[in-house]
């Protein structure tokens, strides 16, 4: 059961590549070029494409994401396209897209603490790429976060948040359901900030369409929590609380001196 109430609320939603639909950014807007290093980003198992996220690219082959979203996958590849709806090569690969191989942080564990959100820790992970974005399609990059930077921030500080898929919820016809395209779309957001069950390791981030803040959804674990206008990953996506994607979401953060040292060792 434990396990079973984990997966539910994993934002990735570990949802079936091929033929499920994904879910992502909600109350959004289309990106717009904004943020062109935000990529879609599907997993293999053995058993081929299996689930995916989204991800940003540090430097042409090194793209950040979820722990979650590399934990058990093969291999992976990326698209950078705003949109990769209708695209033939979808999830296979092909010449839009780039391959790589997925790491996951080495203190990465589900089902490690008590409670929310407390049952994660390191919900960190990248993929390298076999070779680099050309700079005609990706050419400013995000950035790694100061150490500590999360703890200088004050409640209700101005975020952004990019993914790809889904903006709302149908209702009607049997159970309310999420819809949407495989689009890079943007919201705004909020910091909830305070102390918290491993505050330390996450943040929580405002999903409130109600109250003016954008939000993330299933599919899109793994995209960047940036600060207003930034491109500094403050934490990646990690999981929400409820199926309808609402109230607040928890990111891992970034700016831990460890997190970053690990993901630096990629970059050198």
């Amino acid at each position: 059961m434990k396990k079973l109430f984990i997966a539910m609320l994993l934002v990735v939603g570990l949802l079936v590549a091929v033929v499920g639909g994904a879910l992502a950014i909600t109350n959004g807007e289309p990106d717009a070029g904004r943020h062109p290093y935000v990529g879609l980003v599907v997993f293999d198992t053995e058993a081929g494409p299996t689930w995916r996220c989204s991800g940003s690219l540090l430097t042409p082959t090194l793209v950040l994401v979820a722990g979650h979203c590399t934990d058990g996958a093969v291999a992976a590849r990326a698209w950078f396209d705003e949109s990769v709806q209708g695209n033939p090569e979808y999830p296979f690969g092909g010449a839009t897209s780039y391959e790589g191989v997925p790491f996951t942080n080495p203190d990465f564990c589900i089902g490690c603490g008590n409670g929310l959100p407390g049952f994660a820790i390191r919900d960190v992970g990248v993929v390298v790429l076999s070779e680099p974005v050309p700079t005609s399609v990706v050419s400013s990059y995000a950035t790694l976060p100061a150490a500590g930077t999360v703890d200088t921030m004050k409640n209700k500080a101005k975020l952004d948040l990019v993914g790809y898929g889904v903006q709302e919820q149908i209702h009607g016809g049997g159970p309310p359901r999420w819809t949407g395209l495989r689009v890079r779309l943007y919201a705004p957001s909020e910091l909830v900030s305070g102390e918290f069950v491993h505050s330390a390791e996450f943040i929580k981030v405002a999903l409130n369409p109600g109250g003016g803040s954008g939000g993330t959804c299933f599919g899109d674990s793994g995209g960047p929590i940036l600060p207003r206008g930034g491109t500094a990953v403050l934490a990646v996506n990690s999981y929400v609380t409820n199926s309808n994607c609402g109230g607040v979401g928890y990111s891992s953060r970034v700016d831990i001196p460890e997190v970053l040292e690990w993901i630096e060792g990629f970059m050198e």
